[in-house]
């Protein structure tokens, strides 16, 4: 018996020797003032879908246990918003009050940490953006305040942009920086995605979200800028085929949307001005629904005035064409030329007037 318990002690001590054994679960624990909610979801990456699981609240507590297999981006999910949060294989406390919960204290996981002094980085071009948004009913009073509007927000966005290209390119094996180039890939370029790919290190870049990443950018190839569209058929409203093809020898903009889609619905003025200045100059627009209810597709078609070509095959987000080139966000438009080559996507508000007088006028 002596000798099993030396045995037994030597082994724990040489456990102890080679240090401390890792949490193999993570664990979120939530402690939220004034949180009448009975549930909340959290949302986490399983391949290429996600995994949702219902949590119990009581009293504005709840615990959520789970095996992480690397740091990854979650989303807690409250009936009114959701949180963004760095989860990993550690016992990870949230606290706050429901009244903010933007301003949610979680600690506990070293890359969430991470994550907000990146975010803390941008708060000078942030807090210039969420000004300008303030703004916005105000600029659409007339072109002139709302083509500058238009130009200030954009010009932020390309210091956002530059700033986390910077991080990514300074920080290639961290999880954020996958992360981040994986919200870029939503509706970035490939060229520029490709590039800021290649800078990871391997280690990152054969982490789940990596491989991913990696996935999603070599689809995005397919409708970079200078690569001829590829050839689809789909449904009109009245049921007919329609290919794209049948347009070549026109600028055509190929137009993602969906009547659910509050910024499509917004833009849908703008592209009909488009229309109407440039239709009769070798330009037209055909339109690719993301709705999955024949009947709402055609009342937004109606009143929103679409004079144009309009197709959807009714699958929502599973769009067989949606699909084939990756479209993970709307409003997404790509500008093709007589030839069927992609020249420019994602032309929005006065970029679009201007990049079609460019070619047009």
């Amino acid at each position: 018996m002596h000798t099993k318990k030396i045995i037994a002690c030597l082994a724990a001590a040489a456990i102890y020797a080679c240090g401390p054994v890792k949490n193999n679960k993570a664990t979120i624990t939530a402690d939220i003032t004034d949180l009448k909610d009975t549930v909340v979801y959290l949302s986490t990456p399983v391949a290429d879908s996600a995994k949702t699981d219902t949590i119990a609240v009581k009293d504005g507590k709840f615990t959520w246990t789970g095996e992480i297999s690397e740091p990854v981006k979650v989303y807690l999910m409250f009936p009114t918003r959701y949180v963004e949060l760095f989860a990993e294989n550690a016992d990870i406390t949230i606290t706050g009050h429901a009244d903010s919960l933007t301003d949610l204290k979680i600690s506990g996981s070293a890359t969430h940490d991470e994550y907000v002094a990146f975010q803390a980085s941008l708060k000078h071009i942030t807090d210039q953006e969420r000004q300008l948004y303030g703004k916005y009913q105000e600029a659409q009073k007339n072109d002139t305040a709302k083509a500058a509007w238009e130009e200030q927000i954009a010009e932020l966005r390309n210091q956002r942009r530059a700033e986390t290209m910077q991080y990514i390119a300074t920080h290639p094996k961290s999880p954020v920086s996958v992360a981040r180039l994986a919200d870029m890939a939503i509706m970035g370029e490939y060229k520029q995605l490709d590039s800021l790919y290649k800078l990871l290190d391997v280690s990152a870049q054969q982490t789940g979200t990596g491989k991913r990443l990696g996935d999603r950018i070599a689809i995005l190839k397919k409708s970079a800028i200078g690569e001829p569209m590829i050839d689809f058929s789909q449904p009109d409203v009245n049921g007919k085929p329609v290919k794209l093809s049948d347009f070549k020898g026109k600028y055509v903009l190929l137009d993602f949307w969906a009547s659910w889609c509050g910024p499509c619905r917004a833009e849908n003025p703008n592209v009909l001005k488009a229309y109407n200045n440039y239709k009769d100059k070798n330009f037209t627009v055909v339109g690719v629904s993301l709705d999955d209810d024949g009947e709402k597709w055609h009342k937004a078609i109606e009143e929103d005035g679409m004079p144009w070509i309009q197709l959807s095959d009714l699958k929502g987000f599973r769009n067989e064409v949606a699909k084939q080139y990756g479209i993970q966000a709307i409003p997404s438009t790509f500008l093709l030329d007589p030839q069927g080559i992609i020249i420019a996507k994602d032309l929005r508000g006065e970029a679009l007037h201007k990049k079609l007088a460019e070619l047009l006028n």
